[in-house]
């Protein structure tokens, strides 16, 4: 029976790692909540039993979302109040909750922050980057990109895309791809910055600092690179000239910026563009401007 007045759904931030971080109120709604939604019920009971929380438990999980959503609206009409938490930090960056907090908006039921511990907004903090409007001539303070693409095409156009974008960028990356995703840094994104954050506040935590190479080899010098969830906070310093700031028919310009980024021959960078799918030109096209590229280099070798 839906009740005259709702209860509140509470989004409470939990701890990414040293559950001293744990607020005294979020522990407090946490014990006076009728439910707590939970991402990984198995992870959450883990915290509860630390702080003495017998709360009912009822997961929450991107492959349960929606429908589970309907469930907790219910328990909200009929005056119950539920918590929504996720395995660490703050729920629905990235994690599970959204489709809940937009059903409970759209039925008048009030939702409320207990803010707390951030993986993204932590990592960014000891970053030393620069996060305001107009730094690196870019419009934003930074740019939170969730997790990286996972590889191939997606993730070669995300770093072109940073590449012509100067700014800070901020991603989630897991153990098993980290080292993939440094070395599409280290080959489009050089010239950038990177502060590499590992197990942010707990026993073992580790930040990478310096250009994506230095960072790299950080990475594959230590054998425990592959444990751990990892934040990466990118400074792209300035725009590059590349495929998205050229003129499309203006394939040369794309063969120089190729061969000085890459710091190899003509043939080299041809064959490089034609193979890559995110320029989208054949190699009879590449092969016919460097022709013409070659020209233009003995025009300017006689002048």
């Amino acid at each position: 029976m839906i009740t005259d007045k709702p209860g509140k759904l509470y989004i409470v931030a939990t701890p990414i790692g040293n559950l001293g971080d744990m607020t005294p109120r979020a522990v407090e709604i946490l014990r006076e909540s009728d439910i707590i939604a939970a991402e990984d019920t198995k992870n959450s009971m883990k915290l509860l039993t630390k702080f003495e929380i017998k709360t009912k438990l009822v997961s929450n999980h991107k492959f349960n979302e929606s429908g589970a959503a309907e469930y907790f609206i219910n328990a909200l009409l009929n005056g119950q109040n539920v918590a929504l938490i996720s395995d660490a930090g703050t729920p629905c960056v990235s994690d599970p909750g959204s489709a809940l907090v937009k059903k409970a908006a759209e039925h008048g039921i009030t939702v409320e922050a207990v803010p707390g511990a951030c993986a993204a907004i932590a990592a960014l903090s000891v970053s030393g980057y620069s996060a305001k409007p107009g730094a690196h001539d870019c419009e934003f303070a930074f740019i939170f990109g969730g997790f990286f693409p996972r590889g191939g095409p997606d993730a070669k156009k995300t770093a072109q895309k940073i590449k012509n974008s100067p700014g800070v960028y901020i991603f989630y990356e897991s153990p098993k791809r980290i080292i993939k995703t440094l070395e599409i840094f280290a080959e489009y994104l050089p010239d950038s910055d990177i502060c590499l954050c590992n197990d942010l506040t707990k026993k073992f935590e580790r930040i990478y600092r310096g250009p994506p190479a230095a960072v790299l080899e950080g990475l594959r010098a230590n054998p425990s690179a592959e444990k751990g969830e990892y934040t990466i906070v990118l400074e792209a310093n300035e725009a590059g000239e590349t495929f998205e700031n050229l003129n499309p028919s203006s394939i040369e310009s794309i063969i120089v910026d190729v061969m000085i980024s890459r710091k190899c021959s003509i043939k080299d960078a041809v064959k490089y563009i034609a193979s890559e799918d995110i320029y989208g030109f054949n190699k009879n096209e590449v092969y016919a401007a460097s022709l013409n590229l070659k020209k233009i280099f003995l025009q300017y070798i006689r002048e």
